[in-house]
C-alpha cells in the first residue's frame, strides 16, 4: 500500500540525516564515523585534554624544535603544573571574552539580522535569482565568497545564509546553498579580486625574510594579484561545477524540519516591497556615498594616516562595523516602508532575534577558544609545524613534486593550525631562502604556501567557524551530523585543490606573472 502524504513526510523526517546511501567509498566512510562522533562541543572537551596531556608527556621528554626565523628553542610547555593550572583559571573568561571570531559574528550577524528580518534580504535575494540566469547565480555565489575575504572572515558569516536564501527562492535545497557558500568563503579563503589583508599579513611576514637575503628584496602587497584574480574565477566555475553534480542532488534528500517559509515565489514585487526596496536602495547609495568620501581623497579619515593608501587602513581594520552599517540601514528603511518596523524597539527585536540564533554558537565557543589557547601555551602548534616543515625539506625534491607536497603538507598542518600567519612566520624563513638557491622567487613560494593554507578550512571541524555552519544547517534539520556535512564539503576541498595545481602549472610552464612586477623566476 502507497504511504500517505503525512506517512511520507513522517518517513522523511525520522530518516533525514541518516548516511546517505548514494555516497560510495571513502566519503560514505566518512559520513557513517563523522556521525558517530558526539557534539563539537564535547569533541573540543576531550581535545582539550588530550593536549593537556601530551603537553606533560612531551615536556618530560624534552620535545622541542628550533624556530627558523631566529634560531630559538622551542620547547614543549607542560600545562599538568600548578603555573599550567593557575593560567588556566585565570585566563578562561579572558581567553573567552577576546575570542576574536565571537565579537565579529555578533556585530555581524546583528546588522544581517535587521536587513533579514525586515524582509530586505528575502526580497532583494529573491530578486537576483529570477532577474539572473541560474547558470550565473551559482558562480556568482562562489565570487561573493571568495572576495569576502577583503573583510577579515566576514565573508564567511554572511555568503552561507545568503546562499541558502538564493537557493530557496530558486526551488533548490537551502542547506546545499549553505554548503556552497560556506565552501565558496572558507576554500577560496585566499582568492580574490582585490587586494586584502591577507596580502598585506603575509607579505610582510615575506619581506621580514627577503631583507636578511642577499639583494634584499621586497614582496608586496600585490605580489600574488594576478594569480589569485584568475583564482577567484577558477573557483566560481569549478566551484558551481560541485555544486550542481553533487552538493544539489545529494541535499535534496534532507527533509526540512524547520519551522521556515519555503514558498518559491514567481519574482515579482508587490506595491509595498517596490517601496521598500527603493527606500533602502536610496538609503544604502547614499550611505556608500558618505563611506567612499571617507575613503577615497588623499587624506581622507579612513585612509592610512601615515602612508595615505588604502592597504593597510582603518578602513580595512574597520570594515565590520562597516558592513553592520551596510545591512542594518537600508533594512531600516525596508521595514518603515513595509511596516515591518514600526517604532525604534523593533530594530532591537530584529537584532535580538539575531543573538537568539547564535545561543548554541556562544556556547561552543567558550570551549574551542581554551582549546586554542591551550594549544598555544603547550607550544604544540608550533612544534608540529616545524618538524612537518623539516621532513619536506629533507626529502631532497626540487620542481613541481616538491611544489606538491609542500602545499599539501599546508594543507594537512592547516587542518589542525588554523592561523595561517603562525604557520607562513614558520614556513617562511625555512622555504623562501631554500627555493631561492633554485631560483624561484619569495613570491612564488608565498603563492603555493596560500593555496595549501586555503584549500583545506572548508573540510575541519576545527576551524572556528564550523561550529556556525554546523547552526545554520541545524535550523533545518537538527538530525544531519558532522559526518554528513563534512562528507558534502570533502568534493570541494579535492576537486579545486586539483585544478588549483593545473591552474600554478600552467602558470608555471607559462611563466606568467604572478602579480604586480613578480614572476615564478627570480631572474
Amino acid at each position: 500500500m502507497a504511504k500517505t502524504d503525512k506517512e511520507q513526510q513522517v518517513h522523511q523526517e525520522n530518516t533525514a540525516g541518516e548516511p546517505d546511501t548514494s555516497s560510495k567509498g571513502v566519503l560514505r566512510w566518512i559520513e557513517q564515523m563523522g556521525n558517530k562522533l558526539p557534539h563539537p562541543f564535547w569533541i573540543f572537551v576531550w581535545i582539550c585534554i588530550l593536549i593537556v596531556v601530551l603537553s606533560g608527556i612531551t615536556a618530560f621528554f624534552g620535545v622541542s624544535a628550533i624556530h627558523p626565523d631566529d634560531g630559538s628553542l622551542v620547547e614543549a610547555q607542560n600545562l599538568i603544573s600548578g603555573e599550567g593550572l593557575r593560567r588556566f583559571l585565570e585566563e578562561v573568561v579572558t581567553n573567552f571574552a577576546h575570542f576574536a571570531p565571537f565579537g565579529l559574528v555578533l556585530v555581524m550577524l546583528m546588522g544581517v539580522s535587521i536587513a533579514e528580518r525586515s524582509g530586505l534580504l528575502a526580497v532583494a535575494l529573491r530578486t537576483i535569482a529570477f532577474s539572473v540566469p541560474k547558470k550565473v547565480v551559482l558562480p556568482v555565489i562562489f565570487i561573493i565568497g571568495a572576495c569576502g575575504n577583503i573583510g577579515s572572515d566576514a565573508g564567511i558569516v554572511i555568503v552561507p545564509p545568503i546562499a541558502a536564501l538564493i537557493f530557496t527562492q530558486m526551488g533548490l535545497h537551502p542547506i546545499a546553498g549553505l554548503v556552497a557558500g560556506y565552501a565558496g568563503a572558507t576554500a577560496g579563503f585566499t582568492a580574490n579580486f582585490f587586494i586584502a589583508g591577507t596580502d598585506v599579513l603575509l607579505a610582510g611576514i615575506s619581506t621580514e625574510i627577503t631583507q636578511q637575503m642577499p639583494g634584499g628584496m621586497e614582496v608586496s602587497a600585490t605580489a600574488n594579484w594576478y594569480f589569485m584574480i584568475a583564482s577567484t574565477v577558477l573557483l566560481a566555475f569549478g566551484g558551481a561545477f560541485i555544486a550542481r553534480k553533487y552538493t544539489i542532488p545529494r541535499c535534496q534528500k534532507f527533509a526540512l524540519l524547520g519551522e521556515f517559509d519555503h514558498e518559491v515565489h514567481d519574482g515579482k514585487l508587490t506595491p509595498e516591497e517596490k517601496r521598500g526596496l527603493k527606500r533602502a536602495g536610496i538609503a544604502l547609495l547614499l550611505y556608500i556615498i558618505v563611506v567612499v568620501l571617507l575613503v577615497a581623497p588623499a587624506g581622507a579619515p579612513l585612509r592610512n594616516q601615515e602612508t595615505g593608501g588604502i592597504v593597510p587602513s582603518p578602513f580595512l581594520r574597520g570594515l565590520i562595523p562597516i558592513l553592520f552599517f551596510f545591512f542594518a540601514i537600508p533594512g531600516y528603511f525596508y521595514g518603515k516602508a513595509t511596516g515591518a518596523i514600526k517604532k525604534p524597539n523593533d530594530i532591537l527585536k530584529q537584532m535580538e532575534y539575531g543573538m537568539k540564533e547564535l545561543s548554541g554558537y556562544i556556547v561552543l565557543m567558550l570551549v574551542v577558544a581554551q582549546f586554542i589557547n591551550l594549544f598555544s601555551w603547550s607550544n604544540l602548534d608550533t612544534i608540529l609545524a616545524i618538524t612537518g616543515a623539516d621532513f619536506l625539506q629533507s626529502t631532497g625534491l626540487t620542481g613541481p613534486l616538491l611544489f606538491v607536497l609542500f602545499m599539501i603538507l599546508v594543507a594537512v598542518l592547516n587542518i589542525f593550525l588554523g592561523s595561517g600567519s603562525a604557520k607562513w612566520a614558520i614556513f617562511a624563513p625555512i622555504f623562501i631562502p631554500m627555493l631561492a638557491q633554485l631560483n624561484y622567487s619569495p613570491a612564488f613560494v608565498q603563492l603555493m604556501y596560500r593555496v595549501g593554507d586555503s584549500i583545506t578550512n572548508c573540510v575541519t571541524p576545527l576551524y572556528v567557524y564550523f561550529p556556525l555552519l554546523l547552526g545554520w544547517i541545524h535550523k533545518y534539520n537538527k538530525n544531519i551530523g558532522i559526518g554528513t556535512i563534512v562528507s558534502l564539503l570533502v568534493p570541494y576541498a579535492i576537486i579545486l585543490f586539483l585544478m588549483w595545481l593545473v591552474l600554478l602549472f600552467v602558470w608555471f610552464v607559462l611563466n606568467l606573472p604572478i602579480g604586480v612586477g613578480e614572476f615564478i623566476y627570480l631572474s
